[in-house]
């Protein structure tokens, strides 16, 4: 490894991921027009994971094993804190690139005055289709993302136009500067935080239009089951941004609908939890409260808690009200990888 530091080095977080790292670090490799390494933070795999990577006979790889499960935002954290490019790329550990799509990043970058670019995604679904995310032409529309364009589009329940799906590349110099990391409490939403926070502190994001990073939905990683946790973890984090940084009007818009989205979601999944234990006064209390919270819910489901709360609309809100309202982490929708 040569002492100049790389165009870009690649952080991956890397759990269980055997199956998956070794396409995933050739990808890496195989960018075509820039100097690279990659760093493989191991997240205390129980699998092959580190072997697959020792495998790799190649200076430009190294791995970092981690003494204790840091999740995804802790173990991007350490692998950071280890890069030595001038540009920082996040890959997850069972996705890959397209050979140019770095050059095209960073080129972009160079013509902008950006700090921060995100690029398409292509998306290859289990049955081996290719289809990209979002439209190019509708990209090429858009020299660059704002805060308020990216707070909407991760407005939960959503997903159309969602660019949090979107892998950016930072300058490392950047988030130096500024002091940004991932929130390690953070499950999910790990990466959408931390662009938000970037382009809160006036980060430039430029759009690459073209489709460079490869979105590979997998059996076991297809989606994660977003638990009442995660959205109060969610929620904290959202609180932080705010107290830190003041958003002009249109992000504070933007923000609005993302709070109601993440109250809804949070009422969603104690509903949830109240109809698997059968708590039906509980259950008719979130639903009264929160109405939107049903159309969320299966349709069989949907009906039978009608039904319930339409037998229980006679009880006086102030018995409702008494009823004892603790929070109890639930299972709730799928939501994807990142």
């Amino acid at each position: 490894m040569t002492t100049q530091s790389p165009d870009v080095s690649f952080v991956v977080a890397a759990y269980n991921a055997s199956d998956t790292i070794s396409a995933t670090i050739e990808s890496a490799l195989a960018q075509q027009g820039v100097s690279l390494e990659v760093v493989v933070v191991d997240d205390c795999s129980s699998d092959n994971t580190r072997a697959r990577v020792r495998e790799f006979a190649d200076a430009r790889v190294r791995l970092i094993e981690l003494e204790s499960n840091r999740g995804p935002g802790g173990a991007r954290n350490a692998g950071i804190a280890a890069a030595r490019g001038r540009w920082i790329a996040v890959l997850d550990s069972d996705d890959t690139l397209h050979p140019p799509r770095t050059a095209r990043m960073i080129e972009r970058a160079r013509r902008t005055g950006a700090q921060i670019v995100v690029d398409n995604v292509e998306v290859v679904s289990l049955d081996g289709n290719h289809r990209r995310m979002f439209s190019q032409r509708d990209l090429a529309k858009r020299a660059f993302l704002d805060l308020p364009a990216f707070i909407e589009s991760n407005v939960l329940f959503r997903s159309r136009f969602n660019f949090g799906y979107m892998k950016p590349i930072y300058e490392r110099r950047f988030l130096e500067e500024q002091s940004l990391s991932y929130v390690e409490a953070l499950r999910i939403g790990e990466d959408y935080i931390l662009l938000a926070s970037a382009l809160a502190r006036g980060g430039r994001c430029a759009i690459e239009p073209s489709a460079g990073y490869v979105y590979n939905i997998r059996e076991g990683s297809i989606s994660r089951v977003l638990e009442l946790r995660h959205v109060d973890a969610m929620i904290a984090a959202d609180t932080a941004l705010l107290r830190e940084h003041v958003l002009d009007r249109r992000s504070l818009k933007a923000q609005r609908l993302r709070d109601r989205s993440l109250a809804e979601a949070r009422a969603f999944l104690k509903l949830v939890t109240h109809l698997k234990s059968r708590s039906w006064i509980e259950a008719a209390r979130i639903a009264l409260r929160h109405p939107s919270a049903l159309k969320h819910l299966a349709m069989p489901i949907a009906a039978r808690v009608r039904r319930i709360t339409a037998r229980l609309a006679s009880i006086k809100p102030a018995a409702l009200a008494a009823a004892p309202d603790k929070p109890t982490p639930g299972k709730g929708p799928h939501i994807s990888k990142g």
